[in-house]
């Protein structure tokens, strides 16, 4: 295929608005490219206008399958008027494509689609199964890789690749992330008259300063560095002259091996319960969505197969990588089935979510030779 076919591909899944939704259309348009090509591929739907994608070539029989895998969503454009260029245009600058997604990550999508188009019309034998994966929600809950690990998807992986911006590096570990809200119930009251009224701001308040030192004795991880853990949102109060009746706030906690997921939600569990103990305070926590940290092993066979392609294909020495975000990876590997993962896309990482989203177009390309490559040779 050639190199402006592939542009033409990226820029098409770009002009695709699928802000926190809309990945049918998607799905859709990837299931046709698919069909031309004679690849059968199958929507598994989530919800109305959102559906997961799945297909695979290969060796049907084969118990060795391989993943490529990335979601089908974006994240929200911002103002559009902040954007040079519109930001569903993809448009092209010099070597540039901008828009939203083009480096999280309708690029690595676009490349493992053209990478299964390639192999297709090459009729390139794969002693294995090569399995696309995409998915809905991975921005707003990770819901489609979450749905589908529970359906069994990921039981028969031996590997998995999932295509976010890595700027063409290896990512072998990356945090977990936990969402969650604390709800502060108090009793509404005229503001002369506080004595009436129980303070649900004040009493939620009492939370973030406890929160702050909450996480003090966790363990530092050699792979990830310390946890982080911050209140982001908070929300309470009505009208000025009132005590206000109820307010709430939203954390996020990232995770790591040695302070894991589990301990993380007693902890707050831990300090939400001694905070209830005071008088007339009344907070309640709910965890809205727990991702779990990954660790994939520096010297393993996809570690060091994916950096032996990428030295050659890009002419470098290819950096070994943590990140403290979070991945499909995430949901995936939750499946009783043990298996490596690896983040691995083009794109910085700094770009993703970023107003001027970008992706250098010869990154892409270099991308998409690696997943070829690599597909080829881990199912040699």
């Amino acid at each position: 295929m050639e190199d402006s076919e592939q542009i033409k591909i990226l820029q098409q899944l770009i002009q695709i608005n699928s802000v926190n939704g809309n990945e049918a259309e998607v799905a859709t348009y990837i299931q046709k490219l698919f069909a031309a090509h004679g690849i059968a591929a199958k929507q598994i739907p989530y919800a109305d206008g959102r559906s997961n994608l799945v297909a695979e070539i290969g060796d049907s029989t084969s118990d060795k399958v391989f993943s490529l895998s990335g979601h089908l969503d974006t994240v929200a454009t911002g103002d559009p008027e902040d954007w040079k260029f519109d930001p569903f245009s993809a448009h092209i600058e010099g070597r540039r494509l901008y828009g939203r997604g083009a480096a999280d990550m309708k690029s690595g999508l676009a490349a493992m689609v053209i990478t299964f188009l390639t192999l297709a019309d090459q009729q390139t034998r794969l002693n294995g199964r090569l399995r696309f994966i995409g998915t809905v929600g991975e921005e707003n809950g990770a819901m489609g890789s979450r749905m589908l690990t529970e359906q069994g998807l990921a039981d028969d992986l031996s590997a998995m690749v999932i295509g976010e911006p890595t700027g063409g590096n290896i990512v072998y570990a990356h945090n977990g992330s936990l969402n969650y809200h604390v709800y502060s119930q108090g009793l509404g009251a005229h503001s002369s008259m506080p004595e009436k009224g129980i303070n649900a701001v004040t009493n939620l308040a009492k939370f973030i300063t406890a929160e702050a030192t909450a996480f003090d004795d966790a363990p530092v991880s050699p792979e990830l560095g310390p946890l982080v853990h911050s209140v982001t949102v908070f929300n309470g109060g009505e009208q000025v002259n009132s005590i206000p009746a109820k307010a709430e706030l939203q954390g996020n906690i990232r995770p790591i091996p040695e302070f894991d997921n589990a301990a993380v939600i007693q902890r707050l569990n831990e300090v939400v319960d001694h905070l209830n103990q005071e008088k007339d305070e009344h907070l309640t926590l709910h965890v809205d969505y727990s991702f779990k940290p990954i660790i994939s092993r520096q010297d393993s066979p996809l570690v060091q197969l994916t950096k032996k392609i990428a030295d050659q294909e890009f002419g470098r020495d290819t950096q070994l990588q943590v990140i403290h975000g979070a991945t499909d990876a995430s949901e995936f590997t939750k499946s009783t089935n043990d298996f490596p993962v690896i983040v691995y896309g083009a794109g910085e990482w700094n770009e993703a979510h970023a107003t001027n989203e970008y992706v250098d177009l010869d990154q892409f390309l270099h991308v998409q030779h690696v997943y070829q490559q690599l597909a080829q040779e881990f199912l040699a």
